[in-house]
C-alpha cells in the first residue's frame, strides 16, 4: 500500500490479464494456527501504539475465519468528550467506499434475474444519456473495472441536511467528460458506482436505500448497515463520532453527508454486521439459510478484469485485487473526510477482516498501517531479490500525473510525483515533500525499501508503455495509472 498521502486522498468516499480466481467456496490453502493464535492480542498491540501515536480516536477491527467470527474489537473513543468507549460489536463507522461492493452485489444480482446484461450499453438502463468516445459506449461490466473512460467529478458531499441533493438529481447534472475509450485504462471513478446503482434502481423498481435493505442486508441479518443519510433514530446514538486533530486535541466533526453520490460511499455499519457480508462473500454469496449471490457472481467479483500496469495487480469486478497469488487476496479501501477504512478477503483460506479508524491525519496511515500489519502475520512473503539493470535499459524519468482527476479543472503540479534516480539499480520517489527509496527487482520493475514488519507487504513500482507514451503503476493502486509528463 503506497505511502504517499496524496495518492491515498484519491481514494475518498475512498480508492487487464485475464485470470480465473479459485471459486470463493474452494478454500485450499491454510494459515497455519500459529499465525492466527493471538491475533487478537497482536491487533492490541498495534492499535494500542496508534492511540497513542497516530491520532486514533477510535477504531474497529473484525476478523472473521471459515464461516466464524475470531474477534471484533473496539478501539479508543466513539465520543472523546464523553469518554464513551468504542463497542465493537455495537458502535457504528462510516466505511466509505468500502460500502461500493452492496452496489456491485445488488447490481449483480440483477444481472442474475436477467434484467441487466453486462455488456450492455449502461444507456440502455438510463432515463438520461452518456455520451460515447469515439463511437464506443461504456458497457455495464466497466462499470465493475473502473474502466469508463470518465475523467474524475467532485461535489461529493453536502454541507449539512437541508442542503443534501438527492443522487439522482445530482448524478444526471455532473455527467464527467469522456477522456479515452471504455475499457481501455482504469481510471477510479465514484462517478461510475452511482450510475451502477442508479441502474439498480431503475431495473427493479425500488428506491436504492430500499433495494438494498430488503435484498442485502435483511437476508444476511445486517441491521445496522444503511447507505440513508441522516442516520434512522434507532440507529444515531450508536454512531461513532467522526475527528480531526487541531490545536493539539481531538475535535468532533458533523456527521457526514454522503448522499449526493449514496451508492458510491454513503454507507453506515458496525464490525459486526461487516463480519456478516465477509463470510458470505467468502462462503459463495450465502450465509446459514441466506443467499444473496449465486456462487458463479461472487466468482466474478474476485476475478480479475482490467489491469493497467503489465505484472501488477489490476482490478477484479468492484473489488481490487491486493495479491494475485500466494494466496490471492482482493479488498477494497474507504475514505470519508473523518474515517479511514479497508476490507481484505483471502477467498483461498477463509479469512477476512474489516477495519474503519477515525481521528487526526494520522489515522489516514494508520488504517493502511494496520492492514499491512495483518497482511503481513497472516500471509507473510519475503523481499523480492535485487538484479542489475539490463544492458542499454533507460528508464523514463521525471514528473508523472495520476490519471484520476477533474479534468474540467488545471492540474496541481504540487501533486505530481518526481522519481529520479538513485544509482544505476535505485530510484527515489518523492510526493508532497515526502521521499522513499526503490529498489530494481526487474526489468523496469522496482520494489520500495521500508522498515516494514518481517513478513511484508512489499510494494512494487513498474513502468510501462513506450516513447512517447509512458505510464508508471504501482501494486497497491490498481485503480488509478500516472502519465510522464515532464521527462
Amino acid at each position: 500500500m503506497t505511502r504517499f498521502p496524496a495518492l491515498r486522498r484519491a481514494a475518498i468516499a475512498a480508492a487487464l490479464l485475464g485470470c480465473t480466481a479459485l471459486p470463493a467456496t474452494a478454500q485450499t490453502a491454510a494459515v497455519p494456527p500459529a499465525r492466527v493464535a493471538g491475533l487478537a492480542d497482536f491487533v492490541d498491540g498495534v492499535m494500542a501504539q496508534q492511540l497513542a501515536t497516530r491520532e486514533v480516536a477510535g477504531a474497529v477491527v473484525t476478523v472473521v475465519q471459515n464461516g466464524k467470527v475470531l474477534f471484533s474489537r473496539g478501539y479508543g473513543f466513539a465520543d472523546v468528550d464523553k469518554g464513551v468507549a468504542v463497542d465493537g460489536q455495537r458502535t457504528l463507522f462510516r466505511p466509505g467506499s468500502v460500502s461500493k461492493m452492496f452496489t456491485w452485489t445488488a447490481l449483480l444480482q440483477q444481472v442474475e434475474l436477467g434484467r441487466v446484461d453486462l455488456d450492455a450499453d449502461v444507456n440502455t438502463y438510463l432515463d438520461f444519456r452518456i455520451p460515447e468516445f469515439e463511437g464506443k459506449p461504456i458497457r455495464v461490466r466497466d462499470l465493475l473495472s473502473h474502466t469508463p473512460g470518465m475523467s474524475d467529478v467532485g461535489g461529493l458531499t453536502a454541507p449539512s441536511v437541508d442542503k443534501l441533493v438527492p443522487y439522482v438529481e445530482w448524478m444526471k447534472t455532473r455527467v464527467p467528460k469522456r477522456l479515452w475509450p471504455a475499457g481501455t485504462e482504469t481510471s477510479y471513478s465514484n462517478y461510475g458506482s452511482v450510475l451502477a446503482g442508479y441502474i439498480v434502481e431503475r431495473v427493479s423498481g425500488e428506491r436504492f436505500p430500499d433495494y438494498v435493505e430488503k435484498h442485502i442486508f435483511t437476508p444476511l441479518g445486517m441491521a445496522s448497515t444503511t447507505f440513508r443519510e441522516p442516520l434512522p433514530a434507532a440507529l444515531a446514538p450508536r454512531m461513532a463520532n467522526g475527528y480531526i486533530y487541531k490545536d493539539g486535541r481531538l475535535v468532533a466533526e458533523p456527521f457526514e453527508l454522503f448522499s449526493p453520490v449514496m451508492p458510491a460511499g454513503s454507507g453506515t455499519s458496525s464490525g459486526a454486521d461487516m463480519a456478516r457480508f465477509m463470510m458470505a462473500m467468502l462462503n459463495g454469496g450465502a450465509l446459514g439459510k441466506a443467499r444473496i449471490l449465486k456462487a458463479s457472481s461472487v466468482q466474478l467479483l474476485m476475478r480479475d478484469s482490467h489491469a493497467n500496469a503489465p505484472g501488477l495487480p489490476g482490478m477484479a469486478h468492484g473489488f481490487f485485487v491486493v495479491r494475485e497469488a500466494g494466496p490471492r487476496l482482493v479488498g477494497h479501501g474507504g475514505n470519508t473526510g473523518d474515517f479511514h477504512s479497508n476490507m481484505i478477503l483471502s477467498p483461498e483460506t477463509g479469512i477476512g477482516f474489516f477495519i474503519s479508524e477515525t481521528g487526526g491525519q494520522g489515522s489516514y496511515g494508520g488504517r493502511t498501517e494496520l492492514t499491512e500489519a495483518l497482511i503481513g502475520r497472516l500471509f507473510p512473503v519475503k523481499p523480492a531479490p535485487r538484479v542489475a539493470a539490463p544492458a542499454n535499459e533507460t528508464l523514463p524519468l521525471g514528473a508523472y500525473r495520476g490519471n484520476r482527476r477533474d479534468y474540467s479543472r488545471d492540474a496541481n503540479p504540487a501533486r505530481d510525483l518526481k522519481v529520479a534516480a538513485a544509482g544505476p539499480n535505485a530510484l527515489t520517489v518523492t510526493n508532497e515533500g515526502r521521499t522513499s527509496y526503490w529498489e530494481r527487482i526487474g526489468p523496469m520493475l522496482f520494489e520500495q525499501v521500508t522498515g516494514a514488519r518481517a513478513g511484508g507487504p512489499y510494494e512494487k513500482l513498474r513502468f510501462y508503455g513506450e516513447p512517447g507514451r509512458w505510464r508508471l503503476g504501482f501494486s497497491s493502486q490498481p485503480h488509478v495509472a500516472y502519465y510522464l509528463i515532464q521527462p
